[in-house]
């Protein structure tokens, strides 16, 4: 098993091959050594790409695993290779952060089933020398959770200080507590749910209708046939990212006001600057994104249920639990709305853990536990701050055992 990529390729080349070969760090794991998904199939070989920021302490007990949206990836505070730009995640995650790698061993990774270098469908299919394409099995947030623990057990580490992340990646740091209570220290969901709601569902069949729709998707085979479905995934951006605003957003920034025109067109460009604005989104979206991942990815967010995988009763999901949770949500998410979270902290309360939560006042919708909201970044740091010192370590400002 090898834990690091060759040296890099060209530009040119390194872009058109990140999904194989990505620029990252990159744990290879044989046939041998399979990944067992909840589909029943065997996943193998299989590989899995990462980041790593701050030092591991001696006792292996800073580690904090962050885990990525719908369509992040492993590059949470360094630069992406493919866009050229900041990590998605640096105003959380660095030196002298809420997540601060002076003093945490930050580790992120590409889930199961993305595009920049861990197993999905644009990765070679080692049975036919070909991309997967839909010959990939279907994966869940479970699997993602399964090839992220084996990732952890590879870096020799057995217990996580934090696992923490939004939207998707609030999923996985649910399923992370469920499935592994005995590894996670603390727990941060952040504008997550234990479920997708039938809202959430129908708008990604939106989008992976638009894909399949496109006719260069080609059946899942257009990179065999040398094109790509451009304008379908585009569309589904479009419909996806104003999910991720809100009404007060939106008119805030856009309002009605004209894309550099002073009267309507009566026609059917962009007359609105919300228009040019999606359409922005969605044309630089393709350039970052595979559309197979897209279909996978928001596949395995419909299919995620915890409390189903405990009988029908989310409690029993954190029956003895020991982590720490707590559990952010945001007034003006409508994608995942704060009735998600306190459904998540009832079961939490229910199963007697060690839950605090936090409604935070922002009108910027479901994307704010992106963007620069002060009382996330304080919240934050100060449940790090006092979990560190249960932990035993020294937290930001502090010595140990202080």
């Amino acid at each position: 098993m090898s834990s690091e990529t060759s040296p890099p390729a060209p530009l040119k080349e390194q872009t058109r091959n990140e999904a194989e070969t990505p620029s990252s760090r990159l744990a290879r794991f044989p046939a041998e050594a399979p990944l067992e998904l909840d589909s029943g199939a065997r996943l193998g070989p299989w590989q899995i790409a990462f980041e790593t920021y701050g030092e591991l302490n001696a006792d292996r007990s800073n580690a904090v695993l962050v885990c990525h949206a719908l369509t992040g990836d492993q590059y949470v505070a360094s630069k992406n290779p493919v866009t050229g730009k900041p990590g998605w995640w640096e105003l959380m995650v660095g030196p002298g952060k809420p997540v601060d790698t002076n003093h945490y061993f930050v580790i992120c990774s590409n889930v199961l089933g993305g595009c920049l270098g861990t197993t999905g469908p644009a990765t070679i299919n080692p049975a036919t020398g070909a991309p997967y394409g839909l010959d990939l099995p279907v994966v869940t947030i479970r699997d993602m959770v399964r090839a992220q623990a084996r990732l952890i057990d590879h870096l020799g580490i057995d217990t996580l200080f934090a696992v923490i992340g939004g939207s998707m990646g609030g999923m996985q740091v649910l399923q992370w507590a469920a499935s592994y209570p005995e590894r996670v220290f603390s727990a941060v969901p952040i504008a997550a749910a234990a479920r997708h709601t039938s809202q959430n569902i129908a708008f990604h069949e939106v989008g992976r209708q638009a894909i399949m729709a496109d006719p260069n998707w080609r059946g899942g085979n257009y990179i065999q046939e040398g094109c790509r479905p451009t304008k379908g995934l585009a569309v589904a951006r479009m419909a996806a990212h104003v999910t991720y605003m809100s009404d007060e957003s939106l008119h805030q920034k856009f309002g009605r006001n004209l894309q550099d025109r002073d009267n309507l067109t009566f026609g059917f460009d962009a007359d609105f600057q919300i228009e040019s604005y999606l359409r922005h989104q969605g044309m630089t979206f393709v350039d970052r994104f595979d559309a197979n991942s897209y279909l996978y990815v928001t596949r395995a967010m419909d299919y995620f249920d915890l409390a189903d995988q405990f009988g029908g009763t989310l409690a029993n999901a954190f029956t003895g639990t020991k982590t720490r949770f707590c559990v952010m949500s945001f007034t003006s998410d409508w994608l995942f709305p704060t009735s998600e979270s306190r459904r998540v902290v009832k079961a939490l309360n229910a199963a007697a853990a060690n839950v605090s939560f936090v409604e935070i006042d922002s009108d910027r919708g479901h994307d704010s536990f992106l963007l620069d909201v002060p009382e996330m970044f304080q919240t934050i740091q100060g449940f790090i701050t006092g979990t560190a010192r249960a932990r035993g370590l020294p937290a930001p400002g502090e010595e140990a055992g202080v």
